[in-house]
């Protein structure tokens, strides 16, 4: 049994239900919050989650294994440093840092610690991405040609009224950070590492400081090539992927929140080999989808069987890929990657501060 602690009662109230679908795995035993109220309403009479405010008593806790950090982007490295100090795994919502300089701190703490951090992308999880990989351990899919992603939101005044929300400061980030980061991890997942990146942001939907939309045109080393279009003015919210195999087209349905979650079709490019296609997808058992799925590998992955968990090399690759969006956008030019360590954006692609390490905001322990 893993005990938990969450920090932070916002997105950590869908963590909550992630938790309780694994109850023979895992044991939410603190829930930390500044507003107590609604850590009470979360934990809905749990008598055996403890409520408090106090993020160091939770991390001197001996019954804790996990910290669950569900904390604004600006805490997000200083309370996993401190969480892996304490000799704790943690799992960090993304983003998960503001710079590849933070990426290595975190990388080089955990390695320090003997413990695990894992990135949150749950959408990863769920019976359109089983299926998917299915289809590739059967040698159907072939080389990834080109992909087309949608990232097609609607985000106004009332997402906005909280306070840290399209700043710099306390979001660091707009859309390309908080919105289209878990498909382009997603794609990442298949198509493999990028090799460049070209992009335009702009804030054309709400009067906030960071950008509402973006169009992105990645090259990965494959040779394969992506567009990601991505907007918080939609009439909805919509999230798609179509992801073109040398031998099959994958699609998926347009949840916004759970992608693999919706119907996903899968065309063979040659007619011929559509049966073998439909063979192996009639066959497969559903999985755990979203925060359950993705809870269900971390507890694997501790258990001692890794494969299928989200890694830290896995989060640094979605913040150097954002580093390479506004580094790419701001200099209107393509942005080859990997990222150097020396490269103009390493520590940080706020405009007008760059950040050296994560010790900025420790003295900040805001848990909301």
């Amino acid at each position: 049994m893993i005990g938990v602690a969450i920090i932070g009662a916002g997105i950590g109230r869908e963590h909550l239900a992630g938790y309780r679908a694994l109850a023979a795995r895992f044991a939410v035993r603190r829930l930390v919050d500044l507003d107590i109220g609604r850590a009470v309403e979360i934990a809905g009479g749990d008598s055996d989650i403890r409520i408090g405010a106090d993020i160091a008593e939770a991390l001197a806790d001996p019954a804790i294994d996990l910290v669950d950090i569900c904390l604004p982007p600006h805490l997000h490295v200083p309370i996993a440093l401190q969480a892996l100090q304490a000799g704790k795994h943690v799992i960090l919502e993304k983003p998960i840092a503001p710079s590849l300089a933070d990426c290595d701190l975190l990388a080089a703490a955990e390695a320090a610690s003997g413990r695990r951090l894992f990135p949150v992308f749950q959408y990863r999880y769920g019976p359109g991405t089983a299926a998917l990989d299915a289809l590739i351990a059967e040698g159907l899919v072939g080389k990834p040609q080109v992909a087309a992603l949608e990232t097609h939101w609607n985000r106004g005044a009332s997402y906005y009224a909280v306070p840290w929300r399209g700043t710099w400061a306390g979001e660091r980030g707009g859309a390309v950070l908080g919105h289209a980061i878990h498909n382009h991890d997603l794609l990442c997942r298949y198509f493999g590492a990028p090799a460049g990146v070209s992009a335009q942001v702009a804030t054309r939907i709400n009067p906030i400081e960071t950008e509402d939309c973006a169009a992105i045109l990645i090259r990965f080393e494959t040779g394969a090539l992506a567009t990601s279009s991505v907007t918080l003015g939609a009439a909805g919210d919509k999230t798609r992927l179509r992801l073109v195999f040398e031998h099959l087209t994958a699609t998926s349905g347009d949840l916004p929140y759970a992608p693999a979650d919706g119907a996903w079709s899968f065309t063979a490019r040659d007619p011929a080999d559509q049966p073998s296609v439909d063979a192996v997808l009639a066959g497969l058992p559903k999985p755990r989808s979203g925060f359950a799925g993705y809870l269900e590998a971390i507890a694997d992955a501790l258990d001692g069987a890794p494969g299928r968990e989200v890694t830290l090399t896995c989060g640094r690759r979605s913040i150097e890929l954002v580093t390479a969006v506004y580094a790419a956008a701001r200099d209107a030019r393509e942005v080859a990657l990997p990222l150097p360590p020396d490269a103009e954006f390493y520590h940080g692609w706020l405009p007008g501060e760059m950040p050296e390490t994560g010790a900025a905001g420790l003295a900040e322990n805001d848990p909301r």
